[in-house]
């Protein structure tokens, strides 16, 4: 299968090509290779390769000829600095998308796997031992400057047990970020509609691994925290370190992506499902800072009480469905993969992730 990876010189899309490549077919990777997401001499993809952004229609119609599916992973990643950052966001990830939606119609290209993201729940899922399963809104300033971080019961006030998020769960994006890859489904949703598409959103938990960006206001916790150690500081974990979230290797995910590419085909036409992309090993933020300062052998974690506006405390999803649909399982456990992530390589950038990348 002939597939075109938008994104593919990235993190996650790096790894996907060497999955797809490993699997017998035939990459084709779209990267802007903006210098600001890459080292100076980024190493190239070994695989065909069309260097242009995914929101220029021209450049994106040629590369989509002779393909059979479309693995989209290019997209601005993380909260960003401030609100500032919302046209950019908006532009890489949402009309980017359209674009690139818009012009697999026009060629008749019908497969699509999306790079979903668990942050469309906002809060993962919560009990009340009066209410059951409810809802809590976003966590007010006030509360996470006195140190209040944990949600409460929006009926009676009550302390809440987080537990597993389904995909039937309602979404509720919390931030920018959140908020375009909400609309990417969305929009992977309208085109499967209206040209008889099948689409895939995987959503990812906290992907890490080999090759992660690094000094960025755009990476992932993991990547600050094991840049902290790189230059011998400790890391410093906000609020108290006790929220969840689900670690998930890079290479398993790039599994999960090729195991839904050769799926979708047998999919419903005119359907987008998503799939909750996590290990199933729940750990705090505290618990991986500490994973990552062993494995380096440096000083141990800082917890700063610091906080930021849009953050969620809990989200941890069930992945069952695309274990029991797709067969896919994560084979990276927790320990060994922060111990491989504290000895291996980050790539060097400064500045936003743009629009060529994952």
């Amino acid at each position: 299968m002939r597939v075109l990876v938008t994104g593919g010189a990235g993190f996650i899309g790096s790894h996907i090509v060497t999955a797809l490549t490993a699997r017998g077919h035939e990459p084709v990777v779209l990267d802007a290779l903006l210098p600001a997401a890459h080292p100076a001499a980024p190493p190239l993809p070994d695989a065909e390769f069309v260097h242009a952004d995914v929101r220029d229609p021209d450049a994106v119609r040629s590369a989509l000829r002779g393909v059979d599916a479309v693995c989209h992973q290019a997209a601005m990643v993380g909260l960003g600095k401030d609100f500032a950052d919302a046209p950019e966001y908006v532009g890489c990830n949402d009309l980017g998308t359209a674009v690139l939606l818009a012009r697999m119609a026009d060629a008749g290209v019908r497969r699509l796997v999306l790079a979903g993201s668990m942050v469309v729940y906002g809060e993962g899922r919560y009990t009340c031992a009066s209410h059951g399963t409810v809802r809590p809104g976003p966590r007010r300033a006030e509360d996470l400057k006195a140190g209040r971080f944990e949600p409460r019961c929006p009926d009676c006030g009550a302390a809440l047990a987080p537990g597993l998020v389904r995909e039937d769960a309602p979404t509720d994006p919390r931030n920018v970020y959140a908020t375009t890859k909400l609309a990417q489904e969305h929009l992977a949703a309208s085109w499967a509609r209206c040209a008889e598409g099948r689409a895939v959103s995987l959503r990812y938990h906290n992907v890490y691994g080999p090759g992660m960006p690094r000094d960025t206001p755009y990476a992932g916790v993991a990547s600050f925290f094991r840049s902290a150690l790189a230059r011998g500081e400790a890391p410093r974990v906000y609020e108290d370190g006790a929220q969840r979230r689900d670690f998930v290797h890079v290479t398993d995910v790039a599994a999960a992506n090729s195991v839904a590419l050769e799926a979708v085909a047998g999919l419903a036409g005119g359907t987008m499902t998503a799939y909750n992309t996590g290990s199933g090993e729940p750990h705090t933020v505290r618990e991986m800072a500490a994973a990552l300062a062993t494995a380096c052998g440096g000083p141990a974690p800082v917890v700063t009480g610091e906080f930021r506006l849009g953050d969620v405390r809990h989200v941890t999803a069930d992945s069952a469905r695309l274990r029991d649909e797709l067969g896919w399982r994560p084979e990276v456990r927790f320990a060994e993969g922060m111990a491989e992530f504290a000895r291996a390589g980050q790539r060097t950038s400064a500045e936003p992730v743009g629009p060529g990348r994952p």
